[in-house]
């Protein structure tokens, strides 16, 4: 991860695989990784405080083992520290070039003894000691201060240190809410419902996913809370034409179907084959027929860059031969619907993807605002007159939201900004901010950070 930038569940499913490990002893590593990442500024300082070199002077690999150990000494109870310190230097011996073992085994012993730590004052010095209390980059935490304030700032950095519920959507075209919840409590899942979706469902230490027949058999999708309520600002009816224009891997793809009652027609587009397969597959397991996914062409953005891909410039023909979007575009009148949950930075998703803290930068925000505009722009052209188009983002940072409506509303007159609250559930009417879109920076329900505004073409 640290070499190729890459996502930490991608390299880890990569890795874990063919390792072929038991349950138990996958679900430790990948407690260790996850931990390490979410806690890592944290684990530098406590051990900077006593070694004799910084950890970013260190080998890579020799700071990861320093990471890994204290890790397990500072936030794992079931693992004795003799333990942690001796596996750590185990793991030292491997590393080529010089012997790192005494050093590895002389910083674990000084960080036990050392317990009592005096922790940066937050009153006194506020950005080192968010940074430090809660694991987060200083220039993150800064921005966070001055622009939501010191108390929300902390909330934002103290949630990107916890771990994110699993929370599932039922697939209405195959059950209900109620008949899903009844069969997971007859498997022995503990089971509750969301705060605020009439879809979902939160399962509590539900273990591996495999073993949950739910999903297999096409009865929900794992999907967040916050995203379970982006769809319903489309407003959809059965026989709606509506294109998802960053469609892959498929939860509001799905949902939007759902919502149709799988009537009507969904063009759903992704430049990336493999996604597209991905999505199908998730499709035919729900047991939705009205999307249609087609291929779109795209710039050269490396994977790794965004939790997305970018669906744009439209037009690419699929190998199939499935109609391209100026054809829909020319020969049946456009889309009624449109969905834009662009690609962007997931800053408001860092409690699953935990690296991205230490992989992105403040340039990242600017970038993916002009990459969302041009987005915006082009797929804008495909909807009819009075029809609705709405946009969302796994962030809640200005650049990717906020910024870019009030842009685009600008240069194009012909489309009216409306408030979200007339089409969310009432208990979201407080998850909106000024102007109306939904925005759950400031949610007091355990949700990931979404920003979604709906826009009519007049």
């Amino acid at each position: 991860m640290e070499r190729d930038r890459c996502f930490a569940d991608e390299a880890f499913a990569r890795f874990a695989a063919p390792a072929k490990l038991p349950t138990q002893d996958q679900a430790l590593a990948f407690e260790l990784v996850y931990g390490v990442l979410r806690h890592r500024a944290t684990l530098d300082w406590r051990l900077n405080a006593v070694a004799s070199r910084p950890m970013e002077r260190l080998p890579l690999v020799v700071a990861n083992v320093l990471r890994l150990g204290a890790y397990q000494m500072l936030y794992l109870d079931r693992i004795p520290v003799s333990a942690a310190v001796n596996e750590s230097v185990t793991l030292a011996k491997r590393v080529k070039g010089r012997d790192w073992r005494g050093m590895v085994n002389g910083i674990l012993r000084n960080l036990d003894r050392r317990r009592d730590v005096k922790w940066p004052d937050i009153r006194h010095d506020p950005v080192e000691g968010l940074s430090i209390t809660y694991s987060c980059p200083h220039w993150l935490t800064r921005r966070w201060i001055d622009q939501w304030g010191l108390e929300l700032a902390e909330q934002l950095c103290r949630r990107t240190l916890t771990i994110p519920p699993l929370t599932l959507r039922t697939n209405t075209l195959r059950c209900s809410r109620e008949q899903l919840e009844s069969t997971l409590r007859e498997q022995g899942y503990a089971v509750s419902q969301t705060a605020i979706s009439a879809q979902g469902l939160v399962l509590e230490h539900c273990g591996p996913l495999h073993p949950l027949s739910a999903i297999r058999e096409g009865w929900c999708y794992v999907e967040d809370e916050a995203a379970q309520l982006v769809p319903l600002l489309l407003d959809v009816r059965p026989g709606h034409r509506v294109l998802d224009a960053c469609a892959a891997p498929g939860g509001k793809c799905s949902h939007v179907a759902a919502l149709m009652q799988n009537q009507g027609e969904i063009v759903a587009t992704d430049p990336h084959p493999k996604r597209l397969k991905r999505l199908e597959s998730n499709l035919r397991t729900l047991g939705i027929t009205c999307v249609q996914p087609v291929r779109v062409s795209h710039d050269a953005h490396h994977r790794s860059s965004s939790p997305h891909p970018d669906p744009l410039p439209p037009g690419e023909r699929e190998e199939g031969g499935n109609p391209t979007l100026s054809q829909w575009e020319r020969e049946k009148g456009g889309f009624d619907r449109i969905l834009v949950d662009v690609p962007c930075s997931g800053f408001g998703v860092l409690r699953r993807h935990p690296e991205a803290k230490w992989q992105k930068t403040s340039e990242w925000l600017n970038r993916h605002g002009e990459r969302q505009f041009t987005i915006l722009q082009r797929v804008s052209r495909y909807l009819r007159p009075h029809g609705v188009l709405v946009y969302s983002a796994c962030s809640t940072e200005p650049e990717e939201t906020t910024d870019v409506i009030s842009r685009f509303c600008r240069e194009y007159p012909d489309f009216r900004h409306e408030p979200s609250t007339a089409w969310l559930p009432p208990r979201a009417h407080s998850l909106t901010n000024p102007a109306g879109d939904f925005l759950t920076v400031s949610s007091p329900y355990n949700m990931d950070g979404f920003f979604a505004a709906r826009l009519r073409r007049t």
